[in-house]
């Protein structure tokens, strides 16, 4: 039996980081330096594992390429900008 990285149908959102093993988490070079920032994992199934960077056994989501491409465009295109506003 293998790390749950050697298993694709092992990965769930909300699981503990800790248990994606084998992996490589990185941050951007742009990130944070309070270290305040999330830190993404490329998985072997080509999905994307992201955690937050001052919780790394914390709850991990775990997106296809599809979902991190189309996140991606819109944060790009401004299309979430109404995130920063508060909730009413």
């Amino acid at each position: 039996m293998g790390s749950l990285h050697d298993r694709a149908e092992g990965y769930d959102n909300g699981m503990s980081a800790a248990r994606i093993l084998g992996v490589q988490w990185r941050k951007s070079s742009r990130s944070n330096p309070n270290g305040e920032c999330v830190e993404v994992a490329s998985l072997l199934d080509g999905r994307t594992a992201v955690r937050d960077s001052r919780f790394p056994a914390g709850p991990a989501l775990v997106f296809t390429r599809a979902q991190i491409t189309a996140l991606l465009k819109e944060l790009k295109e401004g299309q979430l900008g109404d995130l920063r506003r508060p909730f009413q």
